[in-house]
């Protein structure tokens, strides 16, 4: 018996990147991959509410680890002020756990819905980013626990003896994540310098030339976000801010040398500088002798056109 062998048709990728899909198509496939990427948001949902409890825990392991911050019986002291304060201070935590675990599902959805518009090269540089992002926030992350730590035990100092101090818990969880989260972002800074290099911006030497105001914005910033007034924490984020970037300002000079740039004609020359004039000391010598042309001839007359009636006949 013989099965006839079934010519297999273009992928939905393959039809999106060349054009021939509809719009009600687009539409159908952005509902079903915001399906999709719920569904994966849902069950992440679902591990993160049973995972709350422990996070919170880790969470609080910074003001935990203090000296006064536990009764006689061991147990890290936290206020609650309203009934139910926990209970939704356990569902957002959760749906932060479900975001990261449920992140590589629904950035696959949204990298699947977006990457046929873009081009090959444009694709193969967001998967190099993407591969970036990830470590770069996870670094950010650790030392925004570092710097609370560090934090707390100054602020917490800063109180006398005659007063005693007990954390909101849901104040206290809301401050560590606001700061995790803001450390993560701005970790991803080298990225936005990377960028500027690849689609052609900004050359890596022009980068390395503005290193005085990204240190002192560096520091600026991590003077502003840092949550005490000590020296340390801001020290410690822009010191980072700062490697990162002349990290990425060597990533830039290798991808210049690689494309070649640098080595146009006037590539040393700055946008308002004029370029050096080349004094030739050739002798100027004369050019060969032009032959005249000979006259143009008179046009040959035209004949006069046929009177009408002898033009046409009588079917025309």
């Amino acid at each position: 018996m013989a099965f006839a062998l079934r010519k297999r048709g273009p992928s939905t990728f393959e039809r999106a990147a060349d054009g021939s899909m509809t719009l009600i198509e687009h539409v159908r496939e952005l509902r079903n991959r915001l399906f999709r990427a719920s569904l994966a948001i849902l069950i992440g949902f679902g591990f993160g509410i049973w995972l709350a409890e422990p996070v919170r825990h880790l969470l609080s392991q910074p003001y935990c680890d203090l000296p006064g911050s536990k009764d006689a019986s061991g147990k890290c002291l936290f206020v609650q002020l309203g009934p139910a304060d926990l209970f939704l201070l356990n569902l957002k935590i959760g749906l932060w756990v479900g975001l990261i675990i449920a992140a590589p599902i629904w950035l696959y959805q949204l990298w699947a819905f977006i990457a046929p518009g873009l081009h090959r090269h444009e694709r193969r540089y967001a998967y190099a980013f993407t591969a970036l992002a990830a470590p770069l926030f996870a670094a950010g992350a650790v030392l925004a626990f570092f710097v609370t730590a560090k934090g707390l035990e100054f602020l917490m100092n800063v109180s006398g003896d005659d007063i005693s101090t007990t954390l909101e818990v849901t104040r206290y969880i809301s401050f560590v994540t606001n700061l995790i989260l803001l450390f993560g972002v701005a970790f991803e800074f080298p990225l936005i310098v990377l960028m500027l290099n690849f689609v052609g911006i900004a050359s890596a030497k022009r980068l390395l030339s503005w290193w005085r105001v990204a240190i002192f914005v560096f520091f600026a910033f991590s003077a502003v976000v840092t949550p005490t007034p000590d020296p340390f924490g801001m020290t410690a984020l822009a010191a980072c801010l700062s490697a990162l970037y002349f990290a990425a300002v060597g990533v830039a000079f290798i991808n210049d040398r690689r494309r070649g740039r640098g080595k146009e004609v006037y590539a040393g020359l700055d946008d308002d500088e004029v370029s050096p004039l080349e004094f030739d000391t050739d002798p100027v010598v004369a050019g060969q002798r032009v032959d005249a042309t000979a006259p143009v001839g008179a046009p040959e007359p035209i004949a006069k056109p046929a009177p009408i009636e002898r033009r046409y006949d009588d079917m025309t």
